[in-house]
């Protein structure tokens, strides 16, 4: 069976949202797409596919965590270059006219009424998605914790990235300190925490926005993209996640598990 559910926004999915496992995965950077009245930002056609444009293979294997936990998974269905879901709308980065090295000819000059259209259509949906799922979870009386899901580019700005997978977290570091403890189960990996992204960089919006202020333990995971250049290395990330995530699970205490969120 297909567990993706349409959204009531066309710029957001819900996948296996009745899913009563312990997570709640979001991917806000799941899509390349760029819807036409945005006529393709202006963009080169080679960065309009690129890392720039999303986060390649980070749905896939955010869907295969969700089968394998039955978590729900709240994913963007818009690229980032319109609008990047981990940012509030004052951030620079919300619509950026530069992602490292591609110019975004479609975000320059942005009017009011234009940044406003796509705050409305893209970001506020992807919110009122989480929100509602933790509404609902919280309704079940099933306990939630946060993880994103996220890839990165080798090389930025010129520069070789060595980290393979990144264990981020912002104020709140206790999910990532009991993932992190289980990295030696992945010798052959390099695994970082807070890299190659730290919260000065302005990455944890989701973790903080969906995370702190619901009182959820939360954490974001980063995964090199050349590590995800096929389907089959996309199922073997996820498996060698599921090698952190699920003794990490079962080393927490049922009392540091909170409810699905304050939603009324």
């Amino acid at each position: 069976m297909d567990l993706a559910e349409a959204a009531p926004s066309e710029s957001v999915e819900i996948c296996n949202r009745t899913g009563s496992g312990p997570l709640l995965l979001l991917c806000e950077h799941a899509s390349h797409e760029i819807p036409e009245r945005y006529k393709g930002l202006g963009l080169d056609p080679a960065h309009a596919l690129s890392h720039a444009a999303w986060d390649p293979g980070a749905r896939a294997v955010a869907l295969k965590l969700s089968h394998a936990l039955n978590s729900p998974l709240v994913a963007s269905r818009v690229s980032r270059l319109v609008y990047d879901c981990n940012r509030p709308p004052h951030s620079r980065g919300a619509m950026p006219e530069r992602s490292e090295v591609v110019e975004v000819p479609g975000n320059r000059d942005l009017t009011p009424d234009q940044r406003e259209e796509r705050i409305a259509s893209v970001y506020r949906p992807f919110c009122d998605a989480v929100s509602r799922v933790l509404a609902e979870r919280k309704a079940r009386g099933l306990s939630t914790l946060l993880v994103t899901v996220h890839s990165f580019t080798p090389v930025f700005h010129g520069k070789p990235r060595e980290v393979e997978l990144g264990i981020l977290h912002d104020s709140d570091s206790r999910l990532a300190d009991i993932i992190l403890a289980q990295a030696d189960r992945l010798p052959h990996r390099n695994i970082q925490r807070n890299a190659p992204y730290t919260p000065e960089d302005e990455v944890t919006h989701s973790l903080k926005l969906h995370g702190i202020e619901n009182g959820l333990l939360n954490v974001m995971i980063e995964m090199r993209n050349d590590l995800l250049r096929t389907p089959e290395e996309e199922a073997a990330m996820a498996e060698e996640l599921l090698q952190l995530i699920r003794p990490a699970l079962a080393a927490l205490q049922p009392d540091t598990l909170p409810p699905g969120g304050n939603h009324a």
